[in-house]
């Protein structure tokens, strides 16, 4: 088995939809940024890639390519799943974190699990999705930006 960790962290802006875990949240603002900008998911890809030592999400989707604009990036997702099957390696357990002052993401949390197990074809007991806050502490904590952690385990296909 190997583990990787992914971080992301993008700054909210006016006049974009807020996307978590593949989850559209109402809310004033949105995170910018050249895909739909899901930080939640962003952090998963780079912790399985990093598990994988595959690179990072730029590596693979650089930005400014204009096939990459506005993806869902659960396509990226599904993507990189699917290199990693192809290099052997299968996604054995997800666990990430959200840190974002507002919105509020409790009753969002099941939805953004579900819509990441689909994707990547695990059991949703293997994938957690937690919130938290910055406790008014900097950026995060001001509400400038959301940031996500995550961690992923993988071992290779049998």
């Amino acid at each position: 088995m190997q583990i990787g960790i992914g971080f992301d962290i993008h700054p909210l802006g006016a006049g974009r939809k807020l996307v978590l875990g593949g989850v559209e949240i109402p809310f004033d603002r949105g995170l910018e940024g050249w895909s739909d900008a899901d930080v939640l998911t962003h952090a998963i890809i780079d912790a399985m890639l990093g598990a994988a030592a595959m690179g990072d999400i730029g590596m693979h989707f650089p930005s400014g390519k204009l096939e990459y604009k506005n993806i869902s990036s659960l396509k990226l997702l599904a993507e990189i799943k699917a290199k990693m099957a192809a290099n052997g390696w299968q996604v054995i357990n997800i666990d990430a974190t959200v840190i974002a002052e507002k919105p509020h993401l409790r009753e969002y949390i099941d939805t953004m699990r579900e819509r990441l197990h689909q994707t990547l074809g695990l059991p949703i007991s293997q994938v957690s999705v937690k919130a938290s806050t910055a406790n008014q502490v900097g950026a995060l904590g001001h509400e400038e930006a959301i940031a996500a952690l995550a961690i992923a385990s993988i071992q290779k296909a049998k």
